[in-house]
């Protein structure tokens, strides 16, 4: 008898027992729920020759930044689904080894490619979308679009699953139609509510709508549910945290960084511990609250090993808001000039506007907020290619603004604040805009 994934595909494993452990982890993953990995594990143990099973753990010990085991491990997956392995199989084990060994551009087209073929393979289908997916980090413009693009082509095949509107309601909220967006994460939400991408997913509709005290209710009712083990658990008090910061109220907006946030509370990963972390302190200072620097201390210590090499555009961006803030000139410096090698060498697909940001921000950092606004401005329309989400993306938008008023240049700084209102109505741009025309 065969056996069946999540979305009814076959598996080629004999024991009934590894199939539902591995239907159970592919849900928790996608939920962003405790107890995936180890389910994985269970399912491994069950059939040690069960291909998928190996790949997905392979993948998820990349997504922990664990290389050498997920190189060692997805080798061993494709030397198993080579000898019992269905054709769906072995491509979809390919394409997880492209994606684990790094080269995005040729792993991006295999797992397209796939789709084309086996669009239920929600597994693969999870790679592409997403603020941390291949299209956002591919260093491509357009890969709001892009996500929503495929996601609307695989729509007829998934219904209402909770997962797939899930990810279509975020694709339409990051590519500015938030309405639309909002709704269908609401419809996902109510599916299924132990899914913290759900919540996660219409957090970021709230705030793109300028709910932000809805989001805030809805991350603070709905947390207490979830494991502070949970890899979204950091992220989503870092939301909070913004929700406070945005309408002043500076001291709950540290108190939620200090519970949850911090790299020494936080179980989140640590791309996220990283820009979420630095992206708050940054905004502290820009907004003239004064970060305190144990914070700052704190992150610089637990960055310092994690992300050493530059080439990766979002965090090359987030170490770089800590080098800036640290006076770091010699540590800004060797990344950016390891990028301009990489870019010089057509390996780096972000391109020149991620150095430029880096250099941007330690001139704000030094007070010279002429220089900050010289380099950002004609770059700005380009930030989206260090990939994340509109929300992780505006601390740089911050940056300018603030710039831009520091530097005297009052009409720039209206011309911003009101396009930003016109895209979202923040209570902090209405105050800013209030204080520029008084």
């Amino acid at each position: 008898m065969s056996n069946f994934d999540s979305h009814g595909l076959p598996i080629s494993t004999p024991s009934e027992v590894a199939a539902a452990h591995y239907r159970d982890a592919i849900d928790l993953i996608l939920s962003a729920w405790t107890g995936g990995v180890e389910a994985l594990d269970l399912a491994i143990a069950a059939d040690p020759q069960f291909a998928l099973a190996l790949a997905a753990r392979a993948r998820m010990h990349t997504v922990n930044g664990e290389s050498a085991k997920a190189r060692a491990l997805i080798a061993l997956a494709e030397a198993k689904v080579a000898i019992a392995g269905t054709e769906r199989e072995r491509s979809h084990v390919a394409a997880l080894g492209l994606a684990i060994r790094g080269n995005t551009p040729v792993a991006l087209d295999y797992v397209l490619s796939h789709l084309d073929q086996w669009p239920r393979d929600v597994f693969i289908l999870s790679l592409p979308p997403g603020a941390f997916g291949m299209f956002a980090f591919s260093g491509m413009a357009g890969h709001s679009q892009a996500a929503v693009d495929l996601c609307e082509r695989v729509a007829p095949h998934y219904g209402d699953d909770w997962w797939f509107l899930t990810t279509l309601g975020w694709a339409h909220t990051e590519n500015n139609n938030v309405a639309h967006g909002r709704a269908l994460t609401e419809k996902a939400f109510a599916l299924r509510d132990d899914n913290a991408h759900a919540v996660h997913a219409l957090a970021h509709a709230m705030f793109e709508d300028g709910s932000g005290g809805e989001a805030d209710e809805l991350i603070s009712g709905w947390l207490p549910g979830y494991a502070h083990a949970g890899i979204l658990y950091g992220h989503l008090s870092w939301h909070r945290a913004l929700v406070a910061l945005e309408v002043g109220d500076v001291d709950r907006a540290l108190a939620i960084y200090a519970k949850g946030v911090r790299p020494s509370v936080t179980a989140s990963l640590p791309i996220n511990v990283v820009s979420d972390c630095a992206s708050f302190l940054w905004r502290m200072d820009a907004y003239g609250h004064a970060a305190p620097r144990e914070m700052w201390s704190e992150l610089t210590d637990y960055s310092a090993s994690i992300f050493p090499n530059p080439g990766f555009a979002f965090v090359d961006v987030h170490m770089a808001l800590i080098a800036a803030a640290n006076g770091d000139l010699t540590r800004l410096n060797a990344r950016v000039e390891g990028l301009n090698t990489k870019i010089a060498n057509s390996v780096f697909p972000a391109g020149p506007v991620v150095p430029t940001i880096c250099q941007a921000l330690y001139a704000f950092a030094q007070g010279q907020h002429s220089v900050c606004a010289t380099l950002l401005e004609p770059v700005a329309h380009d930030v989206v290619r260090m990939g994340g989400s509109h929300a992780q993306r505006e601390v740089i938008e911050d940056t300018l603004l603030m710039a831009l008023l520091h530097a005297g240049e009052v009409e720039k700084g209206r011309a911003l604040l009101d396009q930003r209102l016109h895209r979202r109505p923040s209570p902090r741009d209405m105050g800013w805009r209030a204080k520029l025309v008084g």
